[in-house]
């Protein structure tokens, strides 16, 4: 592919006419999702096809992954087991398992061994997220391997396994400033933009330096002020209007090229 091509293909992923329409998609709703919840006298309850879906379908990537591991639970997660939900939520499907019960081998260390299974799982999820288009009553599942140990920052969880709340969500009014992250939203994106206006004076270093301020910018939200931090939020704007997209795919096209030899 040539420059030409390559910045053209990458103008398209992104769209920042998006970013009111998408803000307003932060509002909290007054119920949980109808399409996968039923209110009952006790409360949110998933329903019962939704469920025997999502086991079905960690069935089929445990089996994927080749691997014989105990399963500590199974849990959705994100917007969609919380008020936050929206046309751009995902079905955020973790399965739970410890992945020090994987390590059999005393000569390795403990933690060096842990980072070797995380890669491991981190690979057949990409691998069986990019292969398979699974929907849930229109929303994309995405699956992921959660270690047992990794803390719960998501303030709503639900146990597919076990069928109950696990951490039930509150129907909190946070306030959003609005304004605040789509100065911070426009700030990522023309620096995301400029990368892609220049693939050919840029690094693959260049690229995962500001993918990892951009996680580390998320984390530390998620940390201090939950899902509703306009650091998280800010991230959100940014996957939702195509810029995290275009980060990726850039690095993907440069690392291609470097591996490439062209006439």
């Amino acid at each position: 592919m040539d420059n030409k091509n390559l910045i053209d293909e990458l103008l398209e992923l992104s769209d920042p006419t998006l970013d009111n329409k998408i803000i307003n998609t932060f509002k909290v709703k007054d119920s949980l999702c109808e399409d996968i919840f039923d209110k009952t006298q006790d409360g949110y309850k998933i329903k019962n096809e939704i469920r025997e879906k999502l086991l079905e379908i960690s069935d089929s990537f445990i089996d994927f992954t080749g691997v014989d591991f105990f399963i500590h639970d199974i849990i959705l997660i994100g917007s969609l087991a919380n008020y936050n939900w929206s046309e751009y939520s995902d079905v955020d499907l973790h399965i739970v398992v410890d992945m020090d019960e994987l390590n059999d081998d005393t000569e390795v260390n403990s933690t060096v061994m842990r980072d070797i299974v995380k890669e491991f799982f981190d690979a057949k999820k990409n691998v069986w997220n990019e292969k398979h288009d699974i929907k849930i009553k229109g929303y994309d599942v995405e699956v992921y391997v959660q270690d047992v140990n990794e803390e719960h920052i998501s303030s709503g969880v639900y146990s597919i396994l076990h069928n109950k709340w696990i951490v039930e969500p509150k129907k909190d009014n946070p306030n959003i400033d609005d304004r605040k992250i789509l100065e911070k939203g426009e700030e990522f994106g023309k620096r995301i933009d400029h990368l892609t206006q220049n693939p050919k004076e840029i690094t693959i270093e260049q690229l995962e330096d500001l993918r990892k301020k951009i996680k580390e910018f998320r984390q530390s939200g998620l940390e201090s002020g939950g899902e509703y931090s306009y650091e998280n939020l800010t991230f959100k704007l940014l996957r939702r209007n195509g810029y995290i997209q275009k980060l990726l795919k850039l690095k993907t096209q440069l690392k291609d090229r470097k591996l490439s030899i062209t006439q």
